[in-house]
């Protein structure tokens, strides 16, 4: 098994758990983390126990990193994931999942806004020279005045 292990990583550049996180820039636990989810391959073990990893594990990482700065959950990247080696997958299926994405953040801008603006209204409603028991924006996050009464909504 060790010497088949060693023809394996011939010629290939190998790294620990360490440099991998260096490299992607996240912690060891998140590396971790990402294999437990089978986000990425499970790495081989030396003989010493270490985990070998490969420039494939970075990438991989990379992908995910990337897809999480632009609001895909981990959910919706093991399935990109699952798509991307899968060669039958269409540029379309992956186009789809783009889509939606797109749709979800579109809602929750739309959602932000709302937000803002009744907490625009409400600060606006507000004077700071009224009694604590007669604030607007109290009154409204208990439901007793027409703004709180929305939010319940």
């Amino acid at each position: 098994m060790i010497k088949d292990m060693e023809e394996k990583y011939e010629g290939i550049t190998t790294y620990k758990i360490g440099e991998v996180a260096k490299r992607v820039d996240v912690n060891k636990e998140t590396v971790r983390y990402y294999e437990q989810r089978e986000l990425i391959p499970k790495p081989d073990r030396r003989r010493s126990g270490y985990r070998i990893f490969t420039q494939r594990h970075i990438d991989q990482i990379t992908f995910i990193k990337r897809a999480q700065q632009l609001g895909f959950t981990l959910t919706e990247i093991k399935e990109l994931l699952e798509l991307r080696l899968d060669e039958n997958t269409a540029c379309s299926k992956i186009k789809k999942e783009a889509q939606q994405k797109h749709q979800d953040v579109s809602e929750k801008i739309d959602d932000l806004v709302g937000i803002k603006e009744t907490l625009t209204n409400l600060i606006d409603s507000c004077s700071e020279d009224r009694p604590i028991g007669d604030c607007p924006i109290l009154e409204a996050l208990e439901g007793k005045n027409e703004t709180g009464k929305q939010l319940r909504k």
